[in-house]
């Protein structure tokens, strides 16, 4: 069973749609510079209205250890998603469990994966000008075979055209959403949303 995360939740309205769908995880994103950002306030203030099984993933990038630590003392996260370029030892002082982005390039050397000790990896587009979100799909090829280091989250451009292809392809542990279910950054738009998640039911009947 493929597991969806939606990222980049700015809203109460957003996540109860994303949990209601059948959402397994939401990414919050404390990156100042994103238009995804999200206030520590206010995320806090949309988990303690979820419901109970959904995995709340903190996205950062290239943050301070202490400014980690700050934001975990108000919002109770799950998962640590750290998606700059985070080295090893980083990821190894991180306090909760951890998601290791990598941007891929169509010369990316998967053998760096191997350094990470961390509970899985995600792979998202690369883009010289943004850390995530640039609505792009890359070689998911390169997913694929990166999946003998761990659990492999697939990010980057997908959307209800693309979701099952990408899921029958690579058959990654998740697929992670954000860009190709909005109205705009920060909003989702609920009918791309329940499109997104039609789609994902679909690939899993289609393999049982």
């Amino acid at each position: 069973m493929v597991k969806v995360k939606v990222c980049g939740v700015t809203n109460l309205e957003d996540a109860r749609l994303a949990c209601g769908l059948g959402a397994d995880a939401l990414g919050f994103i404390f990156y100042k510079k994103s238009q995804r950002f999200v206030s520590p306030a206010i995320a806090r203030s949309i988990i303690d209205s979820l419901p109970p099984f959904v995995n709340t993933v903190g996205v950062f990038v290239n943050a301070l250890l202490s400014e980690i630590d700050q934001i975990l003392k108000t919002v109770p996260l799950k998962l640590i998603q750290l998606h700059g370029d985070e080295s090893p030892d980083y990821c190894r002082q991180i306090p909760l469990p951890a998601l290791k982005v990598f941007r891929v390039k169509n010369c990316f050397d998967l053998s760096i994966m191997k350094k990470y000790k961390t509970s899985g990896f995600l792979l998202d587009t690369y883009h010289d000008q943004s850390y995530g979100g640039t609505g792009e799909t890359f070689n998911w090829s390169i997913a694929k075979e990166a999946k003998k280091y761990g659990p492999v989250v697939v990010s980057g451009g997908l959307n209800a055209r693309n979701v099952r292809e990408a899921v029958e392809f690579v058959h990654p542990y998740a697929v992670d959403v954000c860009s190709g279910v909005e109205a705009e950054p920060g909003k989702k738009d609920s009918k791309k949303l329940k499109e997104f998640f039609h789609e994902v039911r679909k690939t899993m009947s289609h393999h049982e």
